[in-house]
């Protein structure tokens, strides 16, 4: 089965931005937990959301190099969580506005799960 162009798309960009993200924080430097910290999230907390932020972009790589949507879809489900629970610690810490970036990858995750499950 061929993927679709647009769920193509958003998942090349959502498997950048996680994986990139997932690796800053999965290293445990100082300024990839940096964001993490400023909202109150515990360093080991920060780590594990790097890794499965990080598992989710190489697994919608892999769902993408080989049409696998099941891979796909875990990645993108994956991605959905760690969004809600950061965009939990932005709400908690009541700086809701540096939780943009957040909210904007959980809406697009949101797309593009919905048109990877038509």
């Amino acid at each position: 089965m061929a993927i679709q162009t647009p769920l193509l798309i958003l998942s090349i960009i959502l498997a950048v931005i996680a994986a990139v993200a997932g690796a800053a924080k999965l290293s445990g430097s100082p300024r990839g937990l940096a964001g993490a910290r400023d909202v109150g999230s515990p360093d080991g907390l920060s780590r594990l959301a790097g890794m499965f932020e990080l598992l989710a972009g190489i697994s919608l790589v892999i769902g993408l190099a080989f049409a696998f949507i099941d891979l796909i879809v875990w990645g993108l489900v994956t991605l959905w969580i760690v969004k809600i629970g950061a965009i939990f610690f932005h709400f908690r810490s009541r700086k809701i506005k540096s939780g943009f970036p957040a909210f904007l990858i959980l809406t697009l995750t949101t797309i593009a799960l919905t048109l990877a499950l038509k």
